[in-house]
């Protein structure tokens, strides 16, 4: 597959990694003689930071390539995504050529975060609104607007690359997102017009409260709870007078003078500047999965996005032996040393554990019938040091599998290099009587092969257990 990026700035950037990182050829017209090196180091930032939101590879990399004419870039492609200036007479320009040189069949996006699509296609384009959110390799949602046939086919691409379409019923300026930042900037700038708040003080009113529930919850669901036990009605009656109230400006917007430009910049200064910006998106990518790898845990919001894509992404093999987990080191598993905090080397021989345990039938289906495997002891050995973004593979060995009794022993190797191994003991429990038990004769036949198989294999001489 091939996706063709015209507009390499930020949000084209965003495209090419996520694509590219997805395992789709792609190919960047942008005449910015400094377009590549602005691409590398938004895939040097997704690199780090997408595969740590999976415990499963992402595809092998696409290739990357560059052009010197739009029509090479969009030669062949399947997808082709504008994200020139916010111009519509710029627009209409890339989309005739566009038509001249790419196939029939190639779904056309725009990155516009205002502009409907009866306005990009009033010259005979045939584009659909595909509006993402920065940065595009890690935030799942993509706003889609246009014809419906066309928006359904691309949706399946975004769902293969792990994004979350959203297919808008009606043309609107800004969509949806924009008009909700765009009314909670209006407010923003009255609040710091009027020597209210600064801009750090915004920002802290932001992360330290509503946004953290936003982030799993979205707007109407918050406030249903906030409701208590009478739900959405009691909210309502509630704070329903509270809109005739004058707590927001909204639409009585500041005027845009210099001065207001100059206030705002130096607040900034002040709050961010003793940052690079490439120091800010590493911080930014970095929050974002750890808030993310919650948010996956437990399937609520852009987690339950990642654990659907995750499983589309195959399983890989080592050897002789199955690959039951594998990681790229997020900055969260980093301690006060720089390097993998030892609590995340059993955690991630955990899900070898859970992932073992699946393979063999012991799955969520036979938890929810009564039965399971608990660990009761674990022996961590740790060889090397590993560090924030580097990818951990744990393949699992079969010790003993009789009976009640299941011994594994996990390797986890960075590239050729074993950093590190936990020995694991469980046990199979009735969970009704929270006793040990025998495992089915579906698990224990499964159990029993694979057992069989690895006790041709060498015992490590550092198994204890």
């Amino acid at each position: 597959m091939k996706a063709a990026i015209i507009g390499g700035g930020v949000i084209g950037g965003g495209w090419a990694a996520r694509f590219l990182l997805n395992g789709w050829d792609v190919a960047v017209f942008d005449p910015d003689p400094e377009a590549e090196r602005k691409i590398s180091a938004v895939l040097a930032n997704a690199r780090h930071a997408l595969p740590a939101l999976y415990d499963r590879a992402l595809p092998e990399e696409g290739r990357l390539t560059y052009h010197a004419s739009l029509a090479e870039a969009v030669a062949e492609a399947d997808w082709i995504q504008e994200s020139v200036p916010e111009r519509l007479d710029l627009k209409h320009k890339v989309f005739a050529q566009i038509a001249e040189a790419a196939p029939e069949d190639a779904v056309l996006g725009s990155s516009t975060s205002g502009f409907k699509p009866s306005e990009l296609n009033e010259k005979g384009a045939t584009a659909i609104v595909a509006h993402p959110f920065n940065p595009v390799y890690l935030l799942p949602l993509i706003e889609l607007v246009g014809a419906p046939e066309r928006c359904e086919r691309a949706a399946g691409i975004l769902k293969s690359v792990g994004m979350y379409p959203l297919h808008v019923r009606k043309e609107i300026d800004a969509h949806i997102a924009d008009r909700f930042l765009e009314a909670v900037w209006r407010e923003a700038l009255w609040l710091v017009t009027d020597g209210i708040a600064t801009t750090e003080e915004i920002d802290e009113a932001i992360r330290q409260g509503f946004g953290l529930r936003w982030a799993q919850m979205g707007l109407f669901e918050t406030y249903r709870i906030a409701g208590g036990e009478a739900g959405m009605k009691h909210f309502l009656d509630q704070f329903g007078p509270c809109l005739t109230w004058p707590w927001t400006k909204l639409m009585d917007v500041p005027e845009y003078t210099p001065e207001l430009v100059d206030l705002i910049a130096g607040q900034s200064d002040a709050q961010s500047g003793h940052r690079t910006i490439r120091e800010l998106e590493r911080l930014r990518d970095d929050n974002l999965v750890g808030i993310l790898r919650a948010l996956k845990k437990t399937g609520t919001g852009a987690g339950g996005t990642i654990l659907s894509h995750e499983a589309l992404l195959p399983q890989m093999a080592a050897g002789e032996l199955p690959v039951t987990a594998e990681a790229q080191v997020p900055a969260s598993w980093a301690d006060y040393n720089g390097h993998m905090n030892e609590t995340h080397y059993v955690e991630l021989a955990s899900r070898a554990s859970d992932r073992f345990m699946e393979m063999i039938g012991a799955d969520a289906a036979y938890i929810d019938g009564g039965q399971s495997y608990f660990t009761v002891e674990n022996i961590v050995r740790y060889l090397g040091e590993v560090k924030v973004g580097e990818k951990l593979r744990v393949s699992t060995q079969v010790l003993a599998g009789e009976g009640k009794k299941l011994h594994l022993f996990h390797h986890l190797t960075r590239g050729d290099e074993l950093v590190a191994t936990v020995e694991s003991l469980l046990l199979h429990v009735d969970l009704t009587t929270r006793r040990t038990s025998l495992p089915g004769e579906a698990v224990a036949a499964v159990l029993g092969n694979v057992a069989a198989d690895h006790a041709r294999l060498p015992r490590p001489e550092a198994a204890r257990l």
